[in-house]
């Protein structure tokens, strides 16, 4: 983050626009929400709010009135940047129980790393049972990165900000004696609190042992492709231009530089006692501030869904000043699909690839307005589609509905009606303005059903 994140343009010359990107709500009602995460093959979304709660959200969209775990004043500092930051679960939690949260600590501030284990209630965490396994001291308040994941290797990664600041008055990035700027790698297995992966590259050489690459200014998110296991890091800028780094798997072990303090993003910043740019790991895209009022990249997921075919092979993030959600496309030009009137936080991925968007309290499902179309498929018949002042929903298969609701592209709900099982239904569309809206009809035990609805 920046002003809470921060910064991008693609090194092509050319950025696409288009609007196919729709929001669905899926919940609402979160304070701050700023990380999702689920258990391996589970269901259960579980979203972290920076004042430190971690609150699970079911596949239904309903909340578990107590929160998987709560951790205090007592523990946290939270607000502006601080605060409860991450979460990951072991590959293993299924057997082992074991999670792990990224804060900083009341007091002074320190970013830590610690575990902690489920209870034998599934849905709520032993707060008893924390354990501190890395604290890295921060010198500021600000780019405290957050994001921790576990690799396609086993280990842990943890993204660490430059500790703040503007300009990385420290020198710290490019300081391999310094855990901040930094991508770290543990291995939570082969030791306590933590052993070092032997192929860390500066194990055996001065350096942190901790440390995998150097050269960030403030990732915030980071993400593993779930199918082949690249590496996308988002990293804010400094003033001018936000950058989106990709490492392919399998991922390499000598000691990746990705500029920050002497680069942001593809132009020079600071170069005192820099390495050429040449021989730094080049962004796959940038994008610049300029007059667009972008300000502050937030990172997040290469689409690995099915349900939408226009996403696939894209990485997707926002910018955060804007609510603009934008995806990397093959050859690393960028293309920007929707302008949100809100701040994007933070994306989730839950077990099938789809994509989730918080801004502000409340979740969003990502859909492709110009290929959603469950309707047909399931025998749900909506016409006219383009409709003028009535739209008529026919149930062929006599599916249990209870209700349609109608949004725009924001995500803003404009019409909701309850729905008669076995007739026609008939609503009333006089009240939406001509454009593009989608429209989703929800059954029981939580089944929706969407498609593109057109105003005429």
């Amino acid at each position: 983050m920046k002003k809470i994140l921060y910064s991008f343009l693609g090194f092509c010359c050319t950025v696409i626009s288009a609007q196919n990107v729709g929001l669905q709500t899926f919940a609402s009602g979160f304070s701050s929400p700023v990380e999702i995460a689920h258990p391996p093959n589970d269901a259960r979304l579980f979203v972290v709010q920076q004042s430190g709660l971690i609150r699970i959200l079911n596949p239904n969209g309903t909340i578990n009135t107590t929160p998987f775990l709560s951790l205090t004043s007592a523990t946290i500092v939270s607000g502006g940047e601080r605060g409860l930051l991450g979460l990951a679960f072991h590959p293993n939690y299924a057997t082992n129980g074991y999670f792990y949260v990224n804060y900083t600590r009341a007091g002074d501030g320190a970013t830590v790393i610690a575990r902690y284990t489920v209870s034998s209630d599934p849905n709520i965490a032993d707060a008893s049972s924390g354990t501190v396994i890395l604290t890295v001291a921060q010198p500021f308040t600000n780019h405290n990165g957050g994001s921790i994941k576990f690799g396609p290797d086993g280990y842990l990664y943890i993204g660490m900000g430059d500790g703040g600041s503007g300009g990385d008055p420290g020198n710290r990035s490019q300081n391999i004696n310094e855990n901040l700027g930094k991508m770290l790698r543990i291995d939570v297995d082969s030791a306590s609190p933590y052993g070092i992966p032997p192929t860390n590259p500066y194990v055996g050489i001065a350096g942190n042992d901790e440390i995998w690459a150097i050269g960030l200014r403030n990732p915030w998110k980071f993400s593993f492709n779930r199918l082949n296991g690249d590496l996308w890091i988002a990293d804010v800028g400094q003033n001018a231009i936000e950058e989106i780094n990709k490492v392919s798997a399998p991922l390499p072990n000598t000691g990746l530089n990705f500029g920050w303090r002497c680069y942001e993003g593809n132009l020079a910043y600071n170069t005192s006692g820099c390495p050429d740019y040449a021989s730094t790991h080049a962004p796959i895209a940038v994008y610049l501030h300029g007059t667009t009022n972008r300000c502050s990249i937030t990172g997040g997921y290469f689409y690995t869904g099915t349900a939408y075919p226009n996403f696939t092979n894209k990485y997707i993030f926002a910018d955060y000043c804007t609510g603009e959600i934008g995806w990397v496309n093959p050859d690393g030009s960028i293309t920007w699909n929707y302008n949100g009137p809100n701040l994007i936080t933070t994306f989730g991925q839950d077990k099938d690839g789809e994509i989730l968007v918080i801004m502000g309290g409340v979740i969003y499902k990502m859909v492709d307005t110009l290929s959603v179309n469950d309707f047909g498929m399931k025998g749900i018949q909506v016409y006219p589609n383009p409709a003028k002042d009535e739209l008529f929903i026919k149930n062929e298969n006599n599916l249990m509905l209870t209700s349609i609701i109608i949004t725009d592209l924001t995500g803003k709900v404009v019409l909701e009606q309850g729905l008669d099982v076995l007739e026609t239904n008939q609503i009333s569309v006089t009240s939406l303005s001509k454009g593009i809206y989608l429209a989703t009809i929800e059954g029981v035990n939580g089944r929706v059903y969407q498609a593109k609805l057109i105003k005429d």
